[in-house]
């Protein structure tokens, strides 16, 4: 039995696309488990490049179910276009299943994401205005509707009556907007259902029933680690909760199923959207990252802040994770580097700390503390072996290893699949 959580490290963005996919060709199902199309995957592939919104990354491969879990918020005119899309280029979509439990996004949920952020005004979270947060917030408040709620479309126009009253109420009183059309809607949701009815499933009974055949399951998160909504930098987080024990709520299966967490960390640190990162590099080495990696958001293109390695946070990472291995990812970005730092500890008001604050205020003080390490100023994307890479590239990753604890199992040295460097086989 081979069930492999493939989970971000850091603050998303680390590659999970292009990790998913090289290791999907092992799995049966693979299986998106959290957030919502505000988190893109980039894959390059034989097809070519392709920017995934929610689609798992898995759906390269004919052999292979794509699952849509329970713990992801699924905005359906999002997944219609990405299915067309992806079909127009000659890829089969036939085998991806939606969760029955799966929140749906719906047209009020937007439009209260982009008020709400116009309201917070300089204290803006930076979302993506994607209508995600509020779509999780009802999941919570239990006034969410679900796809199964689209098999029957009598309960399906119920709840929608149910959900409008209370929130035309807050926009025509609150914001002093026109209200928003049940019959509009419900037409428009009718048509989802009509052409989804048979994708819609309990995924969890057949991720659990693949699993007892011994068929390797692959479970994809979303975002990552740091904008954990308990652990991350709250309340400049997400919504659902990107860490390992959110992969098996979210695909609905046991824990003890796992045989391998595996955290994904690119080879620096990015991020988007506002919220302290104690290794942001506001200087043109920062920059020069940017560029080299063209570091901007798959979904939003937002220009994404760039910083070297953060143990310190990644530690923390590892520790609420319990990650078997690491993953590696873009470290060809700093083939240029003549010198590269690693973040190993932090410093406030003059004393050193080796962990990572929960508080906003106190992890905006933190100065990184670094270790400095020698560039190896040499192209790495056509190696395959950990033992070919330039020396001071190997005695990086082997830093990496020595200061978080872990195996480095997988190293990414490009964007196409097979550039990539197994160490240990993960399934």
């Amino acid at each position: 039995m081979s069930v492999v959580a493939a989970i971000g490290g850091q603050w998303g963005d680390e590659g999970k696309g292009k990790v998913v996919d090289y290791l999907a060709v092992q799995a049966r199902y693979v299986v998106r488990c959290s957030g919502g199309d505000n988190a893109g995957h980039t894959v390059v592939n034989p097809h070519g490049e392709f920017k995934l919104r929610l689609m798992p990354s898995g759906v390269f491969y004919k052999g292979t179910t794509s699952i849509i879990g329970n713990g992801v918020v699924l905005n359906p005119a999002v997944l219609n276009s990405e299915i067309d899309g992806l079909n127009s280029r000659g890829i089969d979509t036939s085998r991806l299943i939606i969760s029955e439990r799966t929140n749906l996004i719906m047209p009020y949920h937007i439009v209260f994401d982009g008020l709400e952020e116009e309201a917070l005004g300089g204290k803006a979270i930076g979302t993506t205005r994607k209508g995600i947060g509020p779509a999780f917030a009802d999941k919570v408040a239990r006034t969410g509707i679900r796809a199964g709620d689209l098999l029957d479309k009598k309960n399906l126009r119920e709840k929608l009556t149910t959900a409008l009253e209370y929130k035309n109420k807050i926009l025509t009183k609150v914001y002093g907007k026109e209200p928003l059309s049940a019959d509009e809607i419900y037409e428009q949701y009718c048509d989802y259902a009509d052409r989804w009815a048979p994708r819609i499933h309990d995924t969890s009974s057949m991720i659990s029933a693949a699993i007892e055949r011994n068929e390797p399951v692959l479970l994809e998160g979303a975002q990552g680690f740091l904008l954990d909504p308990d652990f991350g930098t709250y309340p400049f987080a997400t919504s659902s909760s990107p860490t390992v024990a959110g992969a098996c709520i979210g695909s609905g299966i046991a824990p003890n199923l796992l045989t391998h967490a595996l955290g994904i960390f690119k080879a620096y640190q990015t991020r988007v959207g506002a919220g302290p990162m104690p290794t942001e590099l506001k200087d043109e080495t920062g920059e020069t990252i940017r560029e080299l990696a063209h570091e901007y958001g798959t979904v939003s293109q937002r220009p994404r802040r760039c910083g070297w390695f953060d143990t310190v946070a990644a530690r923390f990472s590892i520790r609420i994770n319990g990650f078997d291995s690491i993953a590696v990812t873009r470290l060809d970005v700093l083939d240029k580097m003549p010198q590269i730092n690693i973040c190993t500890s932090y410093k406030i008001d003059g004393k050193t700390i080796d962990y990572f604050p929960a508080s906003i205020a106190e992890l905006e003080k933190c100065q990184p503390v670094y270790e400095e390490l020698p560039g190896w100023e040499s192209n790495t994307n056509d190696i395959r072996n950990f033992e070919k890479l330039p020396e001071n590239a190997r005695k990086y990753v082997l830093r990496l290893e020595e200061l978080l604890s872990r195996p480095v199992s997988l190293i990414s040295v490009g964007k196409r699949r097979e550039q990539t460097i197994i160490r240990q086989n993960i399934f």
